[in-house]
């Protein structure tokens, strides 16, 4: 699916609205208000609709996402293949994550992605850049930019919310609730077996919150806050932007790694 949208991609002009359409002949684009929905496909009447009431970038990666349908629905093996091996609400579960693996390689090439881990490292930064140049949410890029990560990293964007009570604390033990700053989303790189659970609290004297709260770019040696209160050691990146901190983790690597992988050559 991948190498499907990837090829399509790069037969497009450009990757503005119009040129993103550019490529499905016959297909019409209709904003409309749609309640709950973010866009659909109708492949009877070859159009999609995109909710004109949602932000622009999650209009676009809509955009992308049922462009994904119009080329899963355009290609027999693959479709094929699908439901050969899933059936029921699994096969529509199974679709709607390709057609969101379509979107990200329409959105975000290979190409950029290798650009910007190459210029700035696994840094905030760097998801920071992907979010602004491909004009997508920065959750949309840190789940990209965490797939295509070969250090042990784990990314977050944070921003001030409403705490709500975990279930699972005893009520002893409850934590507070009211506005704090806490993680939204969070992915780490393939073979990181750590995450950031949503919804945890960033101490008020983490270099996330003082990056945040002085709109300055901070790196330095610190630690990920986990939700358990256990404290990780990482080397932290934080680039503050608007209302919000675009972070990466980058945990220690063990010497011992090095010399394992010399004896595997």
């Amino acid at each position: 699916m991948r190498e499907l949208a990837a090829d399509y991609a790069q037969a497009l002009p450009g990757l503005d609205t119009h040129s993103l359409m550019s490529g499905l002949d016959g297909v019409t684009l209709t904003f409309m208000a749609m309640g709950d929905r973010d866009g659909a496909y109708d492949p009877e009447h070859r159009v999609i609709l995109i909710n004109s009431r949602v932000r622009p970038e999650r209009q676009r990666f809509t955009l992308a996402h049922e462009i994904g349908h119009a080329l899963l629905l355009g290609d027999d093996d693959l479709l094929s293949d699908l439901h050969d091996n899933f059936e029921g609400d699994r096969l529509e579960e199974v679709i709607e994550t390709l057609c969101n693996v379509a979107a990200a390689a329409i959105l975000m090439p290979e190409n950029l992605i290798t650009e910007l881990l190459a210029r700035f490292g696994p840094s905030g930064r760097a998801l920071a850049e992907l979010s602004r140049r491909a004009d997508v949410s920065a959750t949309s890029a840190l789940y990209t930019l965490a797939e295509r990560t070969e250090a042990p990293v784990i990314y977050a964007v944070c921003a001030v919310s409403r705490l709500e009570a975990d279930p699972a604390d005893d009520a002893d033990d409850a934590r507070p609730t009211g506005k704090a700053l806490t993680v939204r989303a969070s992915s780490a790189a393939p073979g990181v077996k750590y995450s950031l659970r949503p919804g945890t609290p960033i101490p008020e004297d983490h270099p996330v919150a003082v990056a945040l709260d002085t709109r300055i770019p901070i790196t330095q040696d610190s630690y990920i806050p986990f939700r358990s209160g256990r404290k990780m050691p990482a080397y932290v990146d934080v680039f503050p932007e608007r209302h919000r901190a675009l972070v990466s983790f980058a945990l220690p690597v063990k010497p011992s790694t090095v010399q394992d992988r010399r004896e595997e050559v």
